[in-house]
């Protein structure tokens, strides 16, 4: 087996043999899944270190692999796989967020096979979805991954709503799903391609690209199939209270990972297949996502319980990555990928402090928390980063991805209303949210009932440090990352919007922008070294 299927393989591997397994070992249950995706992790750890020098294929794409057992040559079908730019943080931050959330998973007291088993063919979904090369895994991939998060939620579930949130995630879903399923459909039977392979579909469409009129009908189904599905707003209101009601690794890996899905299927999709639709629409985006970053987080600001805050707030989140979408630049398309990495991190660390506070004291009612730092000092000050980055405060891999959607929107005349409305609602609104649930939860007096809560130990620890420090690598050395990046998003912008572009190029240390944008000399890595950006 080559790592990428290792990488996808093992956990769906762990949960057929842990069928096997008598109910009673509820110990193998757990200790399987953590030994399964800490090895995972560290496969994609390994895979994501050696990217630059592994061999790339004739489209660009490294660790290249094709399972014949899987293949249906009549229909054009087999299981390949493959990362380049695009999806190699997108694994990474996977498994990385998959081993956090079984950490996180000790909280589940009930059936504990029948939920380790849905979280590994959960993981397994996930990470198979992101690397898949051929349209129909892809999509498989996916429906893998969305249908154990129903189930967890309402076996699982907590909070009296947890039924009502059951059936709204699952219609929202289920419908979003089914509309993209429809574009995909169209788009292969219109291409003429007749063949799934994602890059043989490109190859092919770029030498005989779709009709106007065809790209005009599939473009909007996969947009807003793909948008239902990453909580665009208004189709947003099943984000919040399903991952308030979730239990923590199910809410981790869904907000956190899964959700990033839509998006990925529009840049690695629509976007490059379907550029004169893609054009059209994105100035219909442009505006949308506004209802992401204000209205949104006005209802952030509402909230009492810290669970629909952060759903929220994750709803909120999505509406920048739009605007990096929207602006059809490499520089905008790039920040969005970075916050698409970025978020993962954030989203799963947010779940899994407000999941341990919910542990301790069986509650996240803001107004009946308070001074918590007092008796939770670890988890205090990684709630208070988690609620910094939030806000992209520089230094968190947040704020790299955000300042650069900025710029890159910003560069677009047309964008510059939706652009200035965007950062005040990202940076003020967000700001107040946060800052206020920080205030409400770790200051002020402390009730007498929270004299007996612990803080966590050394174990459970572990995956809010791993997630805190993957923020802060990615934060202070983005190029990690980036410079991945780049070279997939020139060509694909390049093919969305063939006209010439503000570039984000990594020779000689330097991010070059459009003369119009102000330039700003930054620390490099802290080092004291200026870099113009």
């Amino acid at each position: 087996m080559t790592t990428l299927t290792l990488i996808f393989a093992l956990p769906l591997l762990a949960a057929l043999a842990l069928v096997f397994v008598p109910r009673s070992f509820a110990v193998v249950m757990r200790g399987t899944a953590l030994l399964v995706t800490f090895i995972t992790m560290l496969l994609a750890i390994l895979m994501f270190a050696q990217f630059n020098g592994a061999p790339v294929d004739a489209d660009g794409y490294r660790f290249v692999s094709t399972i014949p057992a899987f293949g249906a040559a009549s229909l054009g079908m087999a299981l390949k796989l493959g990362v380049d730019g695009l999806n190699v943080g997108l694994v990474l931050m996977g498994a990385i967020v998959a081993f956090a959330a079984a950490c996180c998973s000790y909280e589940i007291r009930t059936r504990e096979k029948e939920f380790y088993i849905l979280l590994l063919v959960m993981t397994g979904g996930i990470l198979g979805a992101f690397m898949s090369l051929d349209l129909f895994f892809f999509y498989f991939f996916h429906e893998l991954a969305l249908v154990p998060t129903f189930i967890m939620i309402g076996v699982w579930g907590r909070g009296e709503r947890k039924n009502y949130a059951t059936f709204q995630i699952t219609l929202y879903l289920s419908i979003g799903a089914l509309i993209a399923l429809i574009g995909l459909i169209a788009l292969y039977l219109q291409s003429g391609a007749h063949t799934f392979d994602i890059p043989a579909l490109t190859r092919h469409i770029a030498q005989h690209p779709l009709s106007k009129q065809s790209q005009n009908f599939i473009f909007p189904l996969l947009l807003f199939g793909f948008g239902i599905l990453v909580s665009l707003w208004p189709f947003h209101s099943w984000a919040p209270l399903g991952y308030g009601s979730a239990p923590t690794a199910t809410a981790m890996l869904h907000a956190g990972v899964l959700k990033k899905f839509g998006l990925y299927g529009l840049i690695r999709i629509a976007l490059p297949l379907m550029p004169q639709a893609a054009q059209y629409w994105m100035w219909v985006v442009a505006w949308l996502c506004l209802g992401n970053i204000l209205y949104v987080g006005w209802v952030a600001m509402r909230q009492k319980d810290l669970n629909l805050l952060i759903g929220n707030s994750s709803v909120a989140h999505m509406g920048v990555i739009f605007l990096g979408l929207a602006s059809l630049n490499i520089i905008g398309v790039t920040g969005a990928v970075v916050i698409m990495v970025a978020h993962g991190f954030l989203a799963a660390l947010s779940f899994g402090l407000s999941g341990y506070i919910y542990n301790q004291t069986g509650t996240l009612e803001m107004s009946q928390l308070g001074g918590l730092a007092r008796k939770l000092r670890f988890v205090g000050v990684a709630l208070t980063m988690a609620a910094l980055a939030g806000c992209g405060l520089p230094g968190f891999f947040n704020f790299v991805g955000e300042i650069t959607v900025f710029f890159g929107a910003w560069s677009q005349p047309g964008l510059r209303v939706v652009t200035v409305f965007a950062v005040w609602g990202a940076l003020i609104i967000g700001a107040v949210y946060m800052m206020r649930a920080v205030r409400a939860i770790l200051h002020g007096p402390m009730p007498d009932r929270w004299e007996g809560i612990a803080d966590a130990n050394v174990w459970r620890k572990l995956p809010y440090a791993i997630l805190l420090a993957s923020l802060l690598i990615f934060g202070f050395f983005p190029r990690l990352l980036t410079e991945k990046i780049q070279p997939t998003m020139t060509n694909i912008v390049a093919a969305a919007a063939p006209q010439e572009q503000p570039t984000l190029a990594a020779s000689a240390g330097k991010y070059e922008m459009p003369a119009n944008l102000p330039m700003l000399d930054l620390p490099d890595n802290l080092s004291g070294k200026a870099r113009t950006y």
